[in-house]
């Protein structure tokens, strides 16, 4: 009976006059950009992850330059869960090539861009982004595996999308993804709850992700930065990331942190050692091929 009377609500509030304006309002709006999609522009970048490793916060910082206009949303998802609506949907999300108006008198050429964050761990998002936008520049961040796992725990934890402890989750992750990556790369259309959900460990071994993006990628259009750098070193990370991009040089008054999560427990003492020890050879891995080291070791 509660869900019914909830449920009738919900409906009549969405059929209200204000309500029902703005849907239209909507909707006229989403018309009109997908009527208008070959005049807009493709992005100039794309920053494909890693989940739970401060994309947000450095697409924030992009989003204040002043030449930067960005999309109607910062994660579309298109290569990875909306690869079926065609580039046209994905084009309309963006501003229109031709408006200098967007430059705000500066001369300078306008950039824009989007942040999806599941791109670095879809094994078909490569292809797709390169087949698509072959000059689009390519940005990683990539955060001690051990610290993104538990934060990407605690994030679906909040959504109430996990019922298991950490150790339970982590210790469930092998048969929850077993045969899914196979899958998604039989059935293009397919797409997968438990390896958008569960992906824990899987998304921190970090090496076969980027060695996908690599084949289609070459190194003067792939950016790979460390998230504690961003953080402790920003107005350097920032600038090494305007640099990559082409665009002049500039900074905000100040770097904020976006969306940081917060956890009423620690990890055990016990379960960290094991992840230490988990990935210590993938991390080795990394550097290896990366000629960097970073501190993950604890």
């Amino acid at each position: 009976m509660i869900s019914a009377n909830l449920r009738g609500k919900t409906q009549n509030l969405w059929q209200s006059p204000r309500v029902s304006y703005w849907r239209h309002l909507f909707s006229v709006n989403r018309g009109y950009r997908y009527l208008t999609a070959e005049r807009r522009r493709w992005p100039n970048f794309i920053i494909v992850g890693a989940q739970k490793s401060g994309t947000t916060s450095l697409f924030r910082y992009l989003e204040t330059h002043p030449d930067m206009v960005p999309p109607i949303t910062k994660e579309l998802s298109f290569f990875d869960k909306n690869f079926h609506r065609g580039p046209q949907w994905y084009r309309l999300h963006f501003p229109f090539r031709t408006d200098d108006s967007l430059t705000n008198g500066t001369g300078e050429k306008p950039f824009t861009g989007e942040s999806s964050a599941y791109y670095l761990f879809h094994p078909l998002a490569p292809q797709r982004t390169a087949e698509t936008l072959p000059q689009v520049k390519i940005i990683v961040v990539l955060r001690n595996p051990i610290d993104r796992a538990y934060s990407h725990y605690h994030h679906k934890l909040r959504r109430c999308q996990e019922s298991l402890s950490f150790e339970e989750a982590i210790d469930a992750e092998a048969e929850r993804l077993a045969g899914e990556e196979e899958k998604i790369c039989a059935n293009s259309g397919y797409r997968s709850k438990a390896h958008i959900l569960y992906s824990y460990l899987a998304r921190g071994v970090y090496l076969e992700q980027i060695q996908r993006w690599q084949q289609y990628f070459s190194a003067d259009r792939m950016l790979i930065i460390e998230s504690s750098r961003l953080f402790k070193h920003t107005a350097d990370t920032y600038r090494q990331v305007l640099e990559f991009l082409g665009v002049r040089s500039w900074q905000p008054s100040e770097f904020g942190r976006h969306f940081a999560g917060q956890y009423k427990t620690k990890m055990n003492p016990a379960t960290r050692q094991r992840l230490v020890d988990y990935f210590a050879p993938h991390n080795q891995r990394l550097y290896d091929h990366l000629g960097e080291r970073f501190d993950w070791d604890r």
